[in-house]
């Protein structure tokens, strides 16, 4: 608390003594009238005595009346700036604290690591060249009304971001003509809800692709069959046969999409059954084998001895390692073998590696990172004739990342494809 020094206040004139009095003179003035009406004072002594009370009301000094500091005034020198720099440290999100002359006066963590060449005493143009952004400062400056837009940077990366220009108002002060304003400006992120968007349209886009080619294909073949071929029974055959072979593709796709609905429905929930690893290996490679001899290549698997027990969803891990194991034996049947290998992870957080590896052609390096995304094919015509849908390690990517595993992918032309699944 900080004291205040008193000073001698004015001196009220007598009517604002005797008005700030009135309740005790109307007191007295009553209690006279009743002493009267009662007998027991006469009337000359009653108007002597109010006179005397109204001399000495006039006559006595009027109480002080103290009034509180503002919080402004109780601020000592370079307290508010320290203000609106905790102000602006309180934020998660970027802010920036600008002066009259769009000079950066403070800025917090947030912006510090995403805007790093901003440095306060410089210009913020002279950092952040956005021409809206410039704009929107400028606007402030004149007018004193808020100002939001959106921010979209493709360098280095592409993000965009809710920008708010905002007078920073003190009470007491005409913002606008006050020489030491300032102003705040917040970022706020928007590039994951811009890359979920994009994400969901271009799902829309790739799942109605991939289910009008089998449906036209089947609209085309029964109107064949209704009329040129109806009383072909050769063509008939072999035209029936495409169609079933349409909606079977159709249905996988279907099925892996709400597979895929179901593991995002419970993706923060993590499993808490408890399986051999060991003993789910060996059940999807048997459920296998009939794929694997067809391919002509053989699924060797190497498994350590017991059992192998870990935290985990059992249908969706089997799921996991069908999708791999599968996916090797399509795409890597030149190799003639797929290893299939269960050992420590030897990595803090994790008890077992899991590892699919398999012997064929490989991919470029630049095809990896994208492998995991729903509908990627690198050749699409291949992928199609395999009977991929496009979302198998999609899937994968999702379950694992349930089990709050680690999934990595290592491949390259000529050397095959390599898959390894991280467990706790």
């Amino acid at each position: 608390m900080v004291d205040f020094p008193s000073s001698p206040a004015p001196s009220m004139p007598v009517t604002a003594r005797l008005r700030a009095r009135a309740s005790l003179l109307a007191a007295m003035a009553v209690i006279l009238l009743v002493l009267v009406i009662a007998g027991s004072l006469t009337i000359v002594p009653a108007i002597m005595a109010l006179l005397a009370t109204l001399g000495i009301a006039a006559l006595l000094p009027s109480a002080e009346v103290h009034v509180e500091p503002t919080v402004l005034e109780v601020l000592e020198p370079g307290r508010e700036e320290r203000s609106v720099a905790a102000f602006a440290e309180a934020l998660t999100d970027p802010c920036l604290v600008l002066d009259r002359r769009a000079v950066v006066v403070h800025t917090n963590a947030a912006a510090s690591r995403q805007f790093p060449n901003v440095v306060p005493g410089n210009p913020v143009t002279l950092s952040l060249r956005n021409p809206e952004l410039v704009q929107a400062i400028e606007a402030v400056g004149k007018s004193g009304a808020t100002r939001t837009f959106e921010l979209h940077e493709t360098l280095p990366s592409e993000t965009w971001d809710k920008v708010v220009v905002a007078p920073l108002r003190l009470p007491g002060t005409d913002w606008l003509t006050d020489d030491a304003r300032q102003s705040v400006v917040t970022f706020q992120s928007l590039t994951e809800l811009k890359r979920v968007d994009a994400m969901r349209a271009d799902f829309v886009a790739n799942a109605s692709h991939e289910l009008r080619t089998p449906l036209a294909s089947l609209l085309g073949f029964i109107d064949t069959l209704l009329g040129p071929a109806a009383k072909d029974a050769a063509a008939r055959e072999r035209f029936l046969g495409i169609m079933r072979g349409q909606a079977e593709r159709m249905s996988k796709l279907i099925d892996d999409l709400l597979s895929l609905s179901r593991i995002e429905m419970h993706q923060h929930v993590r499993p808490t059954g408890s399986i051999d690893l060991a003993a789910l290996l060996r059940e999807v490679r048997d459920g296998l084998q009939i794929q694997a001899r067809a391919a002509d290549l053989d699924i060797v698997m190497t498994l350590p001895e017991g059992v192998a027990t870990t935290i985990g969803d059992r249908s969706q891990l089997y799921e996991v390692f069908e999708n791999l194991m599968d996916n090797a034996i399509k795409y890597g049947a030149s190799g003639k073998t797929v290893e299939v290998t269960l050992t420590p992870a030897g990595r803090t957080g994790f008890q077992h590696l899991v590892s699919v590896t398999d012997h064929g052609g490989g991919v470029e390096p630049e095809h990896v990172p994208r492998l995991t995304e729903r509908f990627y094919r690198i050749d699409a015509e291949i992928s199609r004739k395999q009977k991929g849908t496009g979302l198998g390690l999609a899937i994968v990517k999702h379950i694992v990342h349930r089990h709050r595993g680690l999934l990595t992918i290592k491949s390259r032309p000529g050397e095959g494809m390599r898959v390894e699944v991280l467990l706790p």
